[in-house]
């Protein structure tokens, strides 16, 4: 903790000049005469630690002494820096985590790469949660404290449907922050699963200790998950003929939909509608999507699809003639 404290102390004087024994002692939460110690410790590890004394003096760094990270150009300098994201590190209770990680990377930048890193700072930001959405899941911060722990957790889990519930221990493996959401990683028995971190009703980290399997790969898992998801979502097809703007419009049906529409695309007819194959969940969830493109696409099939479309549509109109 003191050796901590002292590397602290050596980097606040690097990036801010002159502080006080009282300055320090308030950025370090300890008292006056602890940072007097500290500082004659330093000064007889070798550091050139001096006061000035005075209404404007304060201890300081022997000018030109400094501690420096080697081999960093500026790119990868700035790239440290556009990398941080406190609002998410903030929702794990790892926002001072970063500060402080922030501030040992700035004291050990030379000055020209310091100024240009704090100009990333200044003029980037990067919002992760998506639109609408500002809530933080409630057991997201004792989910982080028992993965890095390594403590098993028992846990009331809602279903998806919602309609449901299970009481499961589990082993956290990993946290991941998808589109605004945070979803659990975690080993349930033998299996692995993932769970939606917002739809954990009740928390218990438990007096345990469990080792995490050496082979396990956080992207590599997450990668393949996302992939089995997203291509066991979509268990039916549906053709339908797109405009020219319907199939601008693609993009409304998320990424995998989008491409595999385009890919399946047929030769315009005379003007310029096409004919697709697109994915869809069921006939019911196509329904929604699709009447999102209004006017732009037609349905072919499958019957049910285009008929339950088609009863909407004339329902919206009597009620709209009216």
């Amino acid at each position: 903790m003191r050796a901590s404290r002292l590397l602290s102390i050596l980097l606040l004087l690097q990036t801010r000049g002159r502080m006080t024994a009282q300055e320090l002692a308030d950025e370090l939460e300890v008292s006056v005469r602890t940072v007097y110690r500290d500082m004659d410790s330093l000064s007889a590890a070798g550091v050139p630690v001096y006061a000035d004394r005075g209404r404007t003096g304060g201890y300081q760094v022997l000018q030109g002494y400094r501690t420096r990270l080697t081999g960093l150009n500026t790119d990868e300098a700035e790239s440290l820096f556009l990398a941080g994201a406190p609002g998410p590190a903030s929702e794990l209770g790892l926002g001072s985590v970063l500060a402080a990680a922030q501030l040992k990377l700035l004291a050990a930048l030379p000055p020209e790469l310091r100024s240009r890193a704090g100009r990333i700072r200044e003029r980037f930001h990067l919002d992760a949660p998506r639109w609408f959405s500002d809530d933080t899941p409630s057991h997201l911060a004792e989910v982080a404290e028992a993965l890095w722990n390594q403590r098993p957790i028992q846990v009331r889990y809602r279903m998806w449907d919602g309609k449901g519930e299970v009481t499961r221990r589990l082993e956290p493996l990993g946290i991941v922050l998808k589109a605004g959401t945070w979803y659990l990683v975690a080993r349930s028995g033998e299996h692995l699963r993932t769970y939606r971190v917002s739809r954990l009703l009740e928390l218990t980290v438990l007096d345990e200790h469990f080792e995490r399997p050496e082979d396990f790969d956080l992207v590599a898992y997450w990668r393949s998950w996302t992939e089995r998801f997203e291509t066991g979502m979509y268990r039916d097809k549906a053709v339908v003929r797109l405009s020219p703007r319907g199939m601008q419009m693609l993009f409304l049906l998320g990424s995998v939909v989008s491409k595999l529409a385009r890919e399946s695309a047929g030769t315009p007819d005379p003007d310029g509608w096409v004919e697709v194959k697109l994915p869809i969940e069921s006939v019911r969830h196509a329904e929604v999507d699709l009447l999102r493109l209004g006017a732009e696409v037609e349905v072919l099939a499958p019957q049910e699809l285009r008929e339950r479309i088609a009863d909407t549509v004339q329902a919206m109109t009597q009620l709209y003639a009216s």
